[in-house]
């Protein structure tokens, strides 16, 4: 057993007694809480994998925990391909083990982890019959802002206030995002702001969002392509069959999509037990349960100390701290800009004395680099790096745990605002960003973008830059119809000159941190020939290599077609800017008419071809 669900007593949420769940996990009585997601529950019940892989039969379960890698598929009520991190718990769900994948074998004669057989999958009889039409009329709206964490929190604000019609679309099942993620209401927890930073501020905005006429949010709901300024949604709980399929027209669209955490590869990094230091904090925060009871964060970036807390909020002991930079390196990328550096020292300071009351040592040029155990997680190897993170020989330590945690910044998705043919930038930590004007404007007419897909900068930059998009957006719908002009909401007027100064201290705090926190080039040192670095499709560092050099690949997408790297179930979002990375190719950015996994079921309820 693996993960550690921390008693009620104790908890600094107050959490309540949720309502008991009855549900069965392959043919066993289960009893899990409601509002607890799939993998809660099943890492609740001591297990850390449910899935194996379909070529090797390497074991699997949750990786990223936000629902971008794909890992933790699982198969409930008999429909395979359910995202455990993602799909809520209801009474009566039947869970099984996901052996392989159901997909075709490959015809290349490579080792299979077999497909579960067709007749284990049938449909549940009582499973909600999906819609045998979708709606004729596309749904409207001014504004149309894709998801809910700060930026999109602030630009559904900004845009209705500015009398625009809003509807707000975000996966989750209430609003915030992962920088503000919240408890399940089932939980009833009584001291839920005690887990977030902000809390105030944070659920000041939420009571608004929730109370003003002319914002219509759309939870579970995840937009899986783009048209123009039409936007192609289904809605309904994660994966399920039968999800609503229908299109959302918009006068402006404002893209406030998050990031998720940049891991990278080494041995052992696909066992089950390594998790993303995102995947740790989602469950922690939004589920109450730690993903080990010996945990270690590694990694670069501030990112690491709030996981660290929330890990320890939910009883696990945080065995150690690394940062990979070294402390001369930190202190100068911060020292760049003192003014900012400031801002931070009371957080900083804050966060030093939870480490030193819990006697976690904070390590400062140290890293993980090989990963040990059978089919879970029981020890790892940490290295000491010079200053370009090559590991320094002879420093090497082995540390026994159950869990280890990894964040080495953040990546972006980009589907949607490639289909929309937005022009992409390099940002301050060295991956790809959105283009913006100072409106917040892309080069695409009536799409803005806000918050990390600008580029990396942290919740008060994303916040910032919602309000400024979201005001521009609702300009521009405006004008796009000549109408008589819109009431206005002014009890919550912002004055733009402090939202504009708000978005250029978020930009220099984003420079300093690329500055402080560099992801160096010596991490190609930890993985070898045989280190898996595509996840999904199991290709190897060395397959990567020699797709390569023996067959000429020179760009992103000939080497996904090459090597198959990039070309599973998560779409390239856990590997694509690591294999482009390993071997100098440039990431792929061509268009995908679909952004997100979507069943064939729910395609054919689509009235137009995309």
């Amino acid at each position: 057993m693996t993960a550690y669900l921390r008693p009620r007593e104790g908890d600094p949420a107050r959490v309540g007694t949720p309502t008991p769940v009855n549900i069965t996990v392959d043919g066993e009585p289960v009893t899990a809480l409601a509002g607890q997601t799939v993998a809660a529950a099943l890492l609740a019940t001591g297990r850390d994998t449910w899935r194996t892989t379909r070529l090797a039969a390497r074991p699997r379960g949750v990786f990223c925990g936000i629902g971008a890698c794909q890992d933790c598929l699982v198969i409930v009520n008999g429909t395979p391909d359910i995202r455990a991190c993602q799909r809520t718990v209801e009474p009566g769900d039947a869970i099984a083990m996901q052996t392989g994948a159901v997909l075709p074998q490959p015809a290349d004669g490579q080792r299979a982890g077999g497909t579960s057989a067709a007749s284990d999958l049938q449909p549940p009889a009582d499973l909600a019959p999906a819609p045998t039409h979708p709606a004729s009329t596309p749904r409207m709206a001014d504004v149309v802002v894709v998801g809910a964490g700060p930026a999109g929190i602030a630009a559904a604000l900004a845009a209705a206030d500015g009398g625009a019609s809003v509807t707000l679309i975000d996966t989750g099942r209430s609003v915030g995002g992962q920088f503000n993620r919240q408890l399940p209401a089932e939980f009833q927890a009584r001291r839920a702001g005690r887990l977030q930073h902000g809390w105030k501020g944070f659920a000041s905005q939420r009571d608004r969002l929730a109370a003003h006429e002319r914002i219509t949010h759309l939870a579970e709901t995840s937009v899986w392509a783009m048209e123009g300024l039409r936007l192609w949604v289904q809605q309904g709980p994660a994966d399920s069959v039968g999800r609503e399929v229908f299109a959302v027209d918009a006068k402006a669209i404002v893209l406030a999509t998050g990031a998720y955490d940049r891991v990278l590869p080494f041995p052992g990094w696909d066992l089950p037990g390594v998790y993303s230091a995102g995947a740790a904090q989602a469950l922690a925060k939004g589920q109450r349960i730690s993903v080990g009871k010996r945990v270690l964060v590694a990694g670069t970036g501030p990112f690491l100390l709030p996981v660290a807390e929330s890990l320890i909020g939910v009883g696990a002991e945080v065995v150690e701290l690394l940062e990979a930079n070294t402390l001369r390196t930190v202190r100068r990328g911060w020292l760049t800009n003192p003014l900012v550096a400031s801002s931070k020292f009371l957080e900083a300071l804050g966060y030093g004395a939870l480490l030193a009351k819990h006697r976690i040592p904070l390590r400062h040029g140290w890293t993980v680099v090989a990963a040990h155990g059978t089919n879970h997680l029981e020890a790892v190897t940490v290295v000491r790096l010079d200053d370009s993170w090559h590991p320094i020989p002879g420093s090497e330590r082995r540390i026994e745990v159950d869990a280890v945690c990894l964040g080495f910044g953040f990546t972006v998705p980009l589907e949607l605002a490639v289909s929309a043919r937005c022009k992409l930038t390099t940002g301050p930590d060295g991956g790809p960003a959105v283009v913006v004007d100072p409106h917040q404007e892309t080069t695409t007419p009536g799409v803005f973008a806000a918050g990390e897909l600008t580029g990396i900068g942290g919740a008060d930059l994303a916040a910032a830059e919602g309000q400024v998009a979201g005001t521009a957006a609702a300009h521009h719908a405006e004008a796009s119809t000549p109408r008589p002009p819109s009431p206005r909401t002014t009890t919550h007027h912002v004055d733009a000159v402090e939202v504009r100064e708000g978005v250029v201290r978020g930009r220099r705090f984003a420079e300093v941190l690329a500055r402080a926190y560099p992801v160096r080039d010596g991490w190609r040192a930890w993985s070898t020939t045989e280190t898996v670095v595509c996840r999904c499709e199991e290709v190897t560092r060395g397959e990567i290599e020699a797709a390569v050099t023996g067959r000429g690949v020179q760009d992103g997408r000939a080497l996904k077609l090459s090597s198959r790297a990039g070309l599973g179930m998560c779409q390239g979002r856990v590997c694509s800017r690591t294999v482009g990375a390993l071997v100098g190719a440039p990431e792929s950015s061509m268009k995908r008419p679909i952004a997100v996994p979507v069943r064939l079921r729910d395609l054919a309820e689509a009235q137009e071809d995309l």
